[in-house]
């Protein structure tokens, strides 16, 4: 059994419950307006398989994407060809980041700067991407908070099943395990998924996936962006620019320009 971050059977996971262009609370539409005035370059940091980032091309954007996992950018590289989109993906940390352009707007949809385990590494990422900004470039990312089965994690137990019903009859069944949670100091929970590929009743592959979730207070982060040096910082709520955050279900759109 291997253990990944995003590897094979997670990313066949990934695909199948996050369809291309597929919304979360009307996130896609929020970056899509957000962005449509953007004459230069676009950046995707974290941007998986493309749920976000193709149908950004999809408008007419010019939009490069950076992840980690190779699995994740094989299939976006995929999908893009199939839909005769040309993009440019880099494979690469985001703690080392050093692309050969700088951008217009830098995003990172889907709550996924969360999954940057280390504080010091997170502030080192959000460096990083104040660099590859042009002046006036904006920076757009949002962010969630615990919900109640999260604030009540316990080291040890379960936290769920599924079973994935794959197009070509294979089947991926799942199961989280919490290892770790410190909710109201640090801040980050610790959780294994286990992975299993199953063929006509028999078992093909196996992967387990550490994943770490550290979250944020609002004035938390906001303050964290005006210490790396971003401006003009705001928090919305529910991809509704202007509206006022009022309780923790919320998702929390950040935005910050480089001087």
């Amino acid at each position: 059994m291997s253990f990944s971050y995003y590897g094979e059977l997670c990313t066949e996971v990934y695909d199948h419950t996050k369809k291309i262009g597929q919304s979360i609370d009307g996130d896609i539409d929020y970056y899509r307006n957000e962005l449509k005035h953007t004459k230069g370059r676009i950046l995707e940091a974290m941007a998986g398989s493309g749920r976000v980032l193709i149908p950004l091309l999809e408008s007419g954007l010019t939009v490069d994407g950076v992840d980690y996992s190779p699995e994740m950018l094989a299939s976006c590289r995929r999908r893009c060809d199939e839909r005769g989109l040309s993009c440019q993906l880099y494979e690469a940390d985001l703690q080392a980041l050093s692309l050969p352009q700088k951008y217009e707007a830098i995003i990172i949809p889907g709550g996924s700067f969360l999954l940057i385990e280390q504080r010091e590494a997170a502030l080192i990422v959000l460096e990083k991407l104040y660099e590859h900004l042009e002046p006036g470039g904006r920076l757009i990312l949002d962010l969630f908070l615990p919900d109640h089965n999260t604030r009540t994690a316990e080291v040890g137990k379960y936290e769920g099943v599924a079973t994935h019903h794959l197009p070509g009859g294979d089947i991926i069944t799942m199961e989280s395990k919490c290892v770790e949670a410190d909710l109201f100091f640090h801040q980050y929970k610790v959780s294994y998924l286990k992975y299993e590929k199953w063929r006509k009743g028999k078992l093909i592959q196996s992967e387990l996936q550490r994943v770490a979730i550290r979250w944020y207070g609002l004035e938390e982060f906001k303050f964290i962006l005006q210490s790396i040096g971003f401006q003009q910082v705001t928090i919305s709520a529910d991809f509704e620019n202007g509206k006022k955050p009022t309780h923790g279900n919320q998702k929390f759109v950040f935005q910050g320009i480089k001087k």
